[in-house]
């Protein structure tokens, strides 16, 4: 074997020392072992992720997919299914009951933005809506799409409002879901898809005073098991789905099984149950729901009526209904009726009435509702066909199956079955894996997370300096109308779980539209962070006064358009120190390596006391070889409290022994290329190398190629064996048959060829004492891999970064592999929203598109000794295609529509940052049983990373002025160290009356995370421990006191218990909940 070139981070033990020392004077980084040793020694706690307390479902998802074939067979009419038969007299004693639950389903943004639908087609819906159900009290609609229907609310007058209510209080009209949007349930991440219904639910409580019952979700592209957890505690009691895999739908139609408790796989005692119906057929549109046969169906969608602009497809138009023709249409509608009850246990039957869009006009309205009323009417006067036919809306099907079923909403029926698991990924039609839309457009995938931390960041800091000037008498002085864009911002986050836009399957321009009020409102987000932070700071918060035109502080970084990568900000040094603000979002203190652009090389970097702190400068590149002039990085290794503020200070300084410079070796493989360097940084340039080099630090050791640039191994420190783990990128084509891969379905034409840049890369291999990283420049993309060489959780992964450009590819797709020796076989690991892990299995039986699966926040593969997780910051698709393999999916670029209704391919690609860490655990107590049961947990270790990745340390330096700057102090709000399974979601202030203020009260949303112990955990650096969920919430907030605790359901819609004086808290682990606060 090659003997490899050992190259240590710092150059020389000896200066490494010296370094470690310096620092571990200045910035007590040393974490005492003895106190805050948080190994696997909390037993208690560890219990959790051995489950096995509950009783085990009846259908277990990754089972049932062991178990079915797959084969696609041909079911006669209903195509996926099979022939449905009855006998005649089985409704004899027990009459088949029927609603018809009219509906229209609006996307906001799709085809045409939020506003274009809005204007041409959704406030004519609701227009007529009022008017047409005010005109027979049989009739019923239901509505889910809150985002819409606010603004046609903030459109109408008062007396149509007035009429609305009257509706929703009579139970015409029935609020479904009450979310902003109905969610994306593959990308979105769990704290916007709670954002999104609490928005939509307070809105509701609000303005009309509804809470949902009933959840509704006909589009989604395949379904979370995160998503009936949030419903539950949200109390909504029943739930329906639509979009699954037709194998599924077929075999639990013949089952009997389309209906059925969804249960979490961690839940002990079924706290989590809540009722799911799953429609059978193809679609939610009205030839595919009121029984098996389309062709039929469709003669009953009285708005394809002939002279209308659209028609059946199947040939046979519907005919409006007359006393001559009613008892003959009654009778065939009827036939359809009872072949689809078959497929169900109760002889409560859903007819869903809708389409995307539909009752947009009074005549449409007038088709279904008169047609449909001359049917029942026929129905019902005769007692020989045994059937009750209505109008309903959901939850007037839910209450009379629940009172069919003798018990109240949100119990479990009689001899109905448990279900656990997830329903990814979808199919709708033969191989048609709608797998794709798992990472197209990941630009814009990648800033809604950017958006998401913001905000969170921005709601904490909002609500902490308001607390504070409360307190303080000083609210008058301080911009409350940073409520309004606080909300704005929410509002445009929530638009984007929208099944079409985080999925990255709108129109060019609809995805331009989304990205614009995106990137409108993290401008907004940042503009509050600085405000909050400027009072929080202020040594003295009495001088404190806002200036719109001149903010305290400047943003961190720019983003010139909404599909610009962002510009970080430099900093101009002066002879007088420039002051940095640093927030950290997370709610643990952490140790972090804090980069700065600056625009001298003599720096150096204080405490706000004045102390040195350990820091490193490096170049600034522009391009593989070109030096930025005049700009330099500066990383400073910091202590940031919890959800804190730190003050640090830039001095330009000559005498620069306080800031250690950083090494470059530039490898330029043979190519010919001028290299501009900065004195100040030393550069070696290597014409050629093909010699493998290694970057080590305290914790591990990663080798890499010297000839690619990619890593190849990692050994942990104290280990002797290193574990293979190396990376390379690959390309899939498409189909070069009629159906091609799309912005929904992966359809490749095999299996994944090897990237082959036209030009072997540039390596540069970067050395410091804090960090050292390797970037690999191809023509496509341009790949750093960092170490970072500081204790704690920061120098135990692997920094991972992809900057992907496709822009010149044609129907390709560009994956990253990690290829390790780690005896995974088939199975591999996924989480589910970022709230919990969902265990695999690649599937031989099914085509290559089929083993992809949503990651948004984390994947991992292991075996008995080792675990391997990817972390990502944003949402992709992954697989893991062989043993010890894991695949990520960058981008995609595809020249064609896959017949979805989009019409257009994808070819808006953008220069996109795709960010990941590699971690690599060792098991310690892992066994074949646990790992067979469908349940898996990430480590602490591995949640704390997945933090640190999607919550990044905000620099924003105060803003040069003539005058001095007042005097600043660090601002540390928390009294104690949380809990280290304990995590903040949000802490979000309610509207007052006036909803573009702030009320007195703040929703606090906490999760505790499930972790699994047998992840080895020694000298983690972690500075908490876990205390069985229990948490004193009354002293929590330094200097301020919790008024009022009531615990809530999610979306503060029900108290749950009575307020107590108590603010002792505790939590089960996987469970979030919410409580309504007063801070002050």
């Amino acid at each position: 074997m090659k003997l490899k070139k050992q190259v240590t981070v710092c150059g020389a033990a000896i200066f490494c020392v010296a370094v470690f020392s310096l620092y571990l004077m200045l910035d007590r980084v040393q974490h005492d072992p003895t106190r805050h040793q948080s190994g696997g020694n909390f037993p208690r706690d560890c219990q959790f992720a051995l489950g096995g307390k509950g009783q085990s479902p009846d259908l277990q998802m990754l089972a049932v997919y062991s178990l079915l074939p797959f084969d696609n067979q041909d079911g006669g009419v209903w195509k996926q299914g099979f022939d449905i038969t009855y006998e005649p007299n089985e409704w004899d004693a027990e009459p088949l009951q029927v609603f018809v639950v009219p509906h229209s389903h609006n996307d906001p943004g799709w085809i045409k933005t939020f506003d274009k639908y809005y204007y041409d087609q959704t406030q004519h819906i609701l227009n007529s809506m009022v008017l047409k159900m005010q005109e027979d009290p049989r009739r019923r609609f239901i509505w889910s799409e809150i985002s819409f229907f606010s603004k046609w609310w903030d459109n109408i007058s008062a007396q149509k409002r007035a009429a609305v209510r009257r509706l929703v209080g009579n139970g015409q009209l029935e609020m479904v879901t009450g979310g902003w949007v109905m969610p994306d349930e593959a990308n979105s991440h769990y704290f916007a898809m709670i954002d999104q219904l609490i928005e939509g639910h307070q809105w509701l409580e609000k303005n009309i005073g509804v809470t949902p019952r009933s959840g509704w979700a006909v589009d989604p592209f395949g379904y979370s098991s995160t998503m009936p957890y949030l419903l539950k505690r949200s109390n909504l009691t029943g739930m329906l789905i639509q979009r699954v895999h037709y194998a599924i739908k077929k075999h639990f139609a013949a089952t009997q099984n389309l209906e059925f408790m969804w249960r979490q796989t961690w839940d002990p005692d079924a706290s989590t149950d809540i009722f799911c119906h799953m429609m059978p057929f193809y679609s939610y549109d009205v030839p595919h729901t009121c029984g098996p046969d389309p062709k039929i169906c469709c003669q009953f969608d009285f708005k394809r009526l002939p002279g209308g602009r659209i028609n059946c497809p199947w040939k046979v138009p519907p005919r409006a209904i007359t006393d001559a023709n009613v008892a003959e249409r009654a009778q065939l509608l009827l036939d359809q009726y009872r072949k689809k009850s078959k497929l169900y246990r109760s002889k409560v039957l859903l007819v869903p009435l809708g389409d995307d869009f539909r009752y947009d006009k009074p005549q449409e309205w007038d088709a279904q509702f008169l047609n449909y009323q001359r049917i029942f009417d026929f129905l019902n006067s005769r007692p020989d066909l045994h059937v009750q036919a209505q109008f309903g809306t959901l939850s007037d099907y839910f209450d009379a199956l629940y009172k069919k079923m003798g018990i109240v909403p949100g119990m479990r029926p009689p001899g109905f079955p448990v279900l656990t698991g997830d329903f990814f990924s979808y199919a709708d039609r033969e191989d048609h894996y709608w797998t794709g839309y798992y990472t197209s457009r990941p630009f814009y995938k990648s800033l809604d997370r950017v958006l998401e931390a913001h905000l969170r960041g921005a709601e904490i800091l909002y609500s902490l300096a308001l607390a504070h000037a409360r307190r303080a008498g000083a609210d008058g002085r301080y911009p409350l109308s940073d409520y309004s864009l606080l909300s704005n911002a929410r509002r445009n986050l929530g638009l984007f779980q929208h099944h079409d836009a985080i999925t990255g399957t709108a129109k060019e321009a609809v995805a331009v539209d989304y990205g614009v009020r995106l990137l409108h409102s993290l401008t907004n987000l940042k503009r509050i962070i600085i405000n909050a932070a400027h009072y929080l700071v202020l040594g003295d918060r009495d001088a404190y006064r806002h200036d719109p035109a001149a903010p305290f502080l400047v943003a961190d970084d720019t983003r010139p358009n909404q599909d610009s990568l962002p510009e970080r900000t430099v900093v101009k040094l002066d002879t007088s120190p420039r002051l940095l603000v640093v927030f950290n979002p997370l709610e643990q203190e952490r140790l972090s390596v804090v980069p700065v652009l600056v625009d001298s090389p003599h720096v150096h970097v204080l405490s706000e006391e004045g102390q040195p702190l350990p820091s490193q400068l490096s170049a600034h590149w522009g391009s593989a070889t070109d030096m930025v002039p005049d700009v330099y990085q500066v990383s400073v290794l910091a202590r940031l409290p919890a959800l804190g503020l730190r003050v640090l200070q830039l001095h330009k300084s000559f005498n620069g022994h306080t800031t250690l410079k950083s090494s470059v070796r530039l490898y330029l493989h043979g190519r010919d290329l001028p290299v501009r360097k900065q004195e100040a940084i030393p550069v070696h340039v290597f014409p050629a190398t093909t010699d493998d080099f290694c970057l080590e630090n305290q914790h591990l050791q990663a080798c890499f190629s010297g000839r690619s640039g990619l890593l190849q191994s990692i050994r942990r420190a104290g280990e002797e064996r290193e574990q293979r783990v190396s990376s390379e990128f690959l390309v899939y084509g498409t189909r070069t048959s009629k159906d091609k891969s799309g912005a929904y379905l992966f359809l490749p034409d095999g299996e994944a060829k090897p990237y082959a840049p036209k030009d072997p890369p540039v390596v540069r291999v970067t050395e410091g004492p804090l960090f050292s990283e390797v970037t690999s420049y191809y023509q496509h993309v341009q790949t750093v891999v960092r170490l970072y060489n500081v204790p704690g959780v920061e120098g135990l992964s692997l920094d991972v970064s992809c900057l992907v450009d496709i822009r010149d590819h044609i129907n390709k797709e560009l994956a990253l592999r990690f290829s390790t020796d780690i005896e995974s076989d088939d199975t591999f690991f996924t989480d589910l929203n970022g709230f919990q892990i969902q265990p695999r299995r690649y599937q031989r039986k099914l085509p290559l598109q089929a083993n992809f699966y949503p990651m948004p926040a984390m994947a991992y593969i292991q075996d008995t000794q080792s675990r391997l997780t990817l972390h990502t910051a944003q949402a992709l698709g992954v697989s893991s295609l062989g043993s010890g393999q894991l695949e990520v999916i960058l981008d995609r670029r595809l020249m064609q529509d896959d017949n979805r209704g989009l019409g257009q391919g994808l070819k808006d690609n953008k220069r996109t940052c795709n960010r990941f860490r590699l971690l690599l655990e060792r098991r310690a107590t892992a066994n074949k049983v646990q790992d067979g049961r469908p349940i898996s947990f990430p480590s602490l270790l591995s949640h704390i990373t997945s933090m640190h990745l999607n919550a990044e340390a905000l620099v924003m330096p105060v803003a040069q002025e003539k005058l001095s700057p007042p005097a600043l102090r660090s601002f540390v709000p928390l009294s104690t160290t949380l809990p280290c399974d304990f995590h903040i979601l949000n802490l979000r202030m309610l509207q007052a009356e006036d909803d573009s203020l702030p009320s007195a009260e703040a929703a606090l949303i906490l999760h505790r995370k499930g972790f699994d112990c047998s992840l080895e955990a020694k000298n983690l650096g972690f500075n908490c421990t876990t205390s069985q969920g229990k948490l004193a919430l009354g002293s929590l907030f330094q200097g301020l006191e919790l008024g009022s605790l009531q615990p809530t359901s999610l979306t503060l819609m029900y108290p749950l218990g009575t307020a107590s004086n108590s603010t002792n808290i505790r939590l089960d682990p996987m469970e979030i909940a919410t409580f309504r606060i007063r801070l002050g």
